[in-house]
């Protein structure tokens, strides 16, 4: 029986290394094998083949780790397109992609998905994140999620909210916790939330882990290598108590 789940939350960068000089999908899927994650969020994440690979990045990615995974087409060009995933080990019983995108920028998501832990007496729901770079975009993508999280998630069952904010004046936080009820797992253990931009020498907070009506959480350590040398991001990890 699931106790607890232990989640990864990194904007991959499409595959590739800060100002995209070497393309490092292998050692990504290397990497995120080693923290031993239930559930994986992950953000631009290529779901068109490109880079000489012919399957989708989140399939790649998910190998024989995690036999589920969901996609949620973001932005689309081209040459193909990316948005969010969520790789898991447990039955994703349904997903929904939430168009957050705001007219005339890049194409944003929130992609649901509604989990099965086995021997779970209630679901679990995963939201992988990835909001605007304007200030006010990301305002009206918050109360977007909010809206989902009102309309899809029965109180009482865990949910996780996790992914790329670009909250970097850290403005989301008492918007979620006073109407959503939702507690970053970081800014609840240490006072702030951890920075993460860009990940060779972290700068900026824009990545969170977010929970409600978990029966714990804390942070997941995760060393900076290889993790600094395979996207603009550093990754988060948590365990969350169900």
């Amino acid at each position: 029986m699931a106790t607890s789940v232990r989640v990864l939350t990194v904007n991959i960068h499409k595959g590739f290394a800060l100002l995209n000089r070497r393309f490092v999908l292998p050692a990504l899927r290397d990497a995120m094998r080693s923290v031993k994650a239930d559930v994986v969020f992950l953000q631009e994440v290529l779901g068109s083949a490109g880079n000489g690979r012919d399957d989708p990045h989140y399939e790649y990615l998910a190998d024989e780790v995690w036999p589920e995974f969901a996609y949620g087409r973001n932005a689309v060009y081209p040459t193909g397109h990316h948005g969010n995933a969520v790789l898991s080990k447990y039955p994703i019983v349904r997903h929904c992609n939430h168009d957050a995108s705001i007219d005339g920028h890049e194409g944003r998501g929130l992609l649901h998905c509604l989990l099965m832990p086995p021997a779970a007496t209630a679901p679990l729901h995963a939201i992988c994140v990835h909001l605007g770079l304007k200030e006010t975009h990301r305002q009206r993508q918050i109360e977007l999620l909010q809206s989902a999280i009102a309309a899809s998630v029965t109180p009482g069952e865990t949910l996780i909210v996790a992914g790329d904010f670009n909250d970097w004046r850290s403005r989301a936080h008492p918007v979620l916790e006073r109407c959503t009820g939702l507690r970053e797992v970081f800014v609840h253990a240490y006072g702030r939330a951890v920075r993460t931009f860009p990940a060779a020498l972290p700068l900026l907070a824009l990545d969170r882990i977010y929970v409600r009506d978990a029966t714990a959480h804390s942070p997941y350590p995760l060393p900076r290598s290889p993790w600094s040398r395979l996207s603009d991001h550093a990754p988060l990890a948590a365990e969350v108590g169900l």
